[in-house]
Parts: structure tokens; C-alpha cells; sequence
């Protein structure tokens, strides 16, 4: 098949529409469902990043796409008792393979971004992995296979018309990528650029000078991550996945502050008040992620108020106050942070810091190198300056 044809492009208006190959076939398989243009443009975006991941890693990786950026991004470790609790799959009666980890942990980073994603899997999808995905609200999933079983749970999601796509994992693109922007054509190489060299963590310029392994291992992913982020871009990861992810911001301090407050809503909803409150049965998945995010914010009356708190609860929770979250929060630790440029200012390391921050990749070349090393020698922060500038347009 050389030529795919599609409803509309980006917005109903914008016809015709259809995905093609200049040369060759195209090395997609759609197995279910019909998608659409941004649909493609998640999964095949999101299939370059799951793919990287596994190549840097060597374990199975998922991703969870939103508007041709990554909401969650993971590999496939092991979750905690208490991940498993607040991904809500700890009701789960099989066993959670690596890629049905790696795909929990992806979605269940930023749930309130990953609702109506397009998932991209490293891996064959298995039945497990089908299993947590029929729960959720997608638009499709891309993977190198599916099991027979995967595939009967995943065709009966959204009464038979969710988006299944298979990619050839062997396809290789050409060297030189194209795209037309109002009639006029740009080229350029594609960043083939790799981000598992040990040696993107030789220059470092501050005091502390050692990375751990697992802190060389989640800066590679908050990098490779940022390699598939619409730009101005920031990742937060810890153990394996990222956490927040800022992506698209003109100004660079505010996709510090965008990501970091994602990575402490993520913290915060392992507090024991978050994880102690007593939702009324049957509660939509959707209703039950979006009351957590108020009961956390500073608007948390809007769920706690008399007539609104029966809405969601079978008694009044007390409010997770400031002074809990703040101290609840400086808890947090060991966190990795990736740039896809350098920081031009210190201020972005005293935000990271707020979020546990210990461990900075990022290009460096700013005028005020000088005093982003200075703020990371205040709190005892490893940073690295990779040289490698991360762009994604």
C-alpha cells in the first residue's frame, strides 16, 4: 500500500487528506478502526521515541501522546504497590508484563494530559497491556504486533472502532526529511542524533561531579523523550519515567515551572490523604482524576463544599493544606531534569530544585553559564552539559 486516504487533516475543513509514500510502501498496517491525521502524526511520533527508548534501554518502553507531544513517556520496571494504586491498576487480576508496566507508567504520569491519547508500544502488545488500555479513554495504539488476544480486546474498544496500526519495526526512513509549510518546502537530516553515549555526561561543570547509573539512565530518557517534544521543552523523570513534561513554551522558565508542577502533582497524589479519599462507587475514571487534581490544587473547595463534596465523595475528606503539600513535596528526591536547550538563567534550577531535582542534562552555551553552575553548586546538583541542542518543530 502506497497511499493511505483520510477523513479530513488537522480540522474538518482541511481536505482532501491522505498519508502517501514517494517511493516504496508505507510500513503501516492499520488493523482496526480509521485513523485520522493527527492520529498518525502521534503514533508515528510516538513510535519513534518508544523504539529509542528500547535501543538506549534495552527494556520495553511506552508512550502516551497528546497533540503530537508526549504526555508520558516509560520503560517497563517493576511498579510499587503504591504506583500500582494510584495508576488505579491494582485491581488487576493477571500479571503486569514489562510493556503492561511500561504503558502504566507512561499513562498514568499525567492522566488528566493522557485522556485521549494515541499509545505508542516498543513492544508486541500483550493481553495484559490490552487489558489496562480497554479501561481508559484513547484514540489508538501503534506497536510492532499485537497477541491474538490483544488484538480481540483492543477490536472491541469503542464499540469495534478503535485505532489499531502495526508497524514494521525493520522500516528505516530516508537520511533527508521534508515538510511544506505555505506552499513552500523545507529539507533538512533527520536528527539521528544518539542519546545513549556515555559520553553526553564527561562535561560537568559543577561541583558535584557524580551521576548514579539509574540518574545517567533517566537523564537519557528525559532526553530522548525531549527529542520527540514540541519545543520550548522540559522533562522531570524519576525511576524510569517521566514525571512532567513542559512542552511548547515560548519562554523556557515557564516549561520548568509547566513540568515541575506536573512532577508534583504526580508526588502529591502518593500523599496518604490523596490515596485515602473515599470516592462514592462507580465514580468515571475521567470525574475521579480531575477531583484528585482540584483536592490538590488551590481550588480544592471547589470538591470539598457542601452540595459538591456528595458529588464525589461518601464523606467530606479534609483538605491537603499548604504547609502538608509543601512539606509532602520537599520528600521528593533523586529526580532527573532534561533540557532540549540551555538554561538561560539560573531560575530554572531554583524552580527544578522545588521538585527534588539532584541531576541536570542540558546543552549549556548560555552567556549565563556562570550563574545556572552557581545555582546548582548552591543545592549540590550534578549537572552535565551535553553540547546537543534538542529542537523538535
Amino acid at each position: 500500500m502506497k497511499e493511505l486516504s483520510l477523513k479530513y487533516g488537522c480540522n474538518p475543513n482541511q481536505k482532501p487528506s491522505r498519508i502517501y509514500m514517494a517511493e516504496g510502501e508505507l510500513p503501516i498496517e492499520v488493523l482496526n478502526g480509521k485513523p485520522g491525521y493527527i492520529n498518525f502524526l502521534d503514533a508515528l511520533n510516538g513510535w519513534q521515541l518508544v523504539r529509542e527508548l528500547k535501543e538506549a534501554t534495552g527494556m520495553p518502553a511506552a508512550t502516551s501522546f497528546k497533540h503530537v507531544s508526549p504526555a508520558g513517556a516509560a520503560i517497563g520496571l517493576p511498579l510499587s504497590d503504591t504506583l500500582k494504586k494510584i495508576y488505579f491498576v491494582d485491581d488487576v487480576q493477571i500479571p503486569l508484563t514489562p510493556i503492561a508496566c511500561a504503558y502504566a507508567r507512561a499513562r498514568g504520569a499525567d492522566r488528566m494530559s493522557s485522556y485521549g491519547d494515541f499509545i505508542a508500544l516498543s513492544d508486541t502488545c500483550d493481553a495484559a497491556t490490552a487489558t489496562l488500555i480497554k479501561r481508559e479513554v484513547s484514540d489508538g495504539i501503534i506497536a510492532p504486533g499485537y497477541t491474538e488476544e490483544a488484538l480481540e480486546i483492543l477490536r472491541a474498544k469503542r464499540k469495534g472502532t478503535y485505532n489499531v496500526i502495526k508497524i514494521d519495526p525493520q522500516y528505516s526512513p530516508d537520511p533527508i526529511e521534508h515538510k511544506q509549510v505555505f506552499g513552500i518546502t523545507f529539507e533538512q537530516g533527520r536528527n539521528e542524533i544518539r542519546l545513549n553515549d556515555p559520553a553526553l555526561f564527561q562535561n560537568v561543570p559543577t561541583t558535584r561531579k557524580t551521576f548514579t547509573e539509574e540518574a545517567k539512565r533517566d537523564l537519557m530518557i528525559a532526553l530522548i523523550t525531549l527529542k520527540y517534544t514540541q519545543s520550548n521543552s522540559v522533562c522531570y523523570v524519576k525511576d524510569g519515567q517521566a514525571i512532567g513534561i513542559g512542552a511548547g513554551q515560548q519562554s523556557r522558565i515557564h516549561c520548568t515551572r509547566l513540568a515541575g508542577n506536573k512532577a508534583d502533582i504526580w508526588w502529591l497524589r502518593q500523599h496518604p490523604k490523596v490515596m485515602a479519599l473515599p470516592f462514592v462507587e462507580k465514580i468515571r475514571r475521567a470525574d475521579r482524576d480531575n477531583t484528585i487534581d482540584i483536592y490538590i490544587s488551590e481550588d480544592y473547595m471547589d470538591v470539598l463544599a457542601d452540595g459538591e463534596w456528595q458529588k464525589f465523595f461518601t464523606e467530606r475528606p479534609e483538605p491537603l493544606t499548604r504547609e502538608e503539600k509543601k512539606e509532602w513535596i520537599a520528600r521528593n528526591t533523586g529526580v532527573a531534569l532534561g533540557s532540549d536547550a540551555f538554561f538561560p538563567f539560573g531560575d530554572n534550577i531554583e524552580r527544578a530544585h522545588k521538585s527534588g531535582v539532584e541531576y541536570v542534562a542540558q546543552a549549556g552555551g548560555s552567556v549565563r553559564d556562570d550563574h545556572v553552575i552557581e545555582t546548582c553548586d548552591k543545592y549540590g546538583i550534578t549537572m552535565a552539559f551535553t553540547g546537543i541542542r534538542l529542537f523538535h518543530h
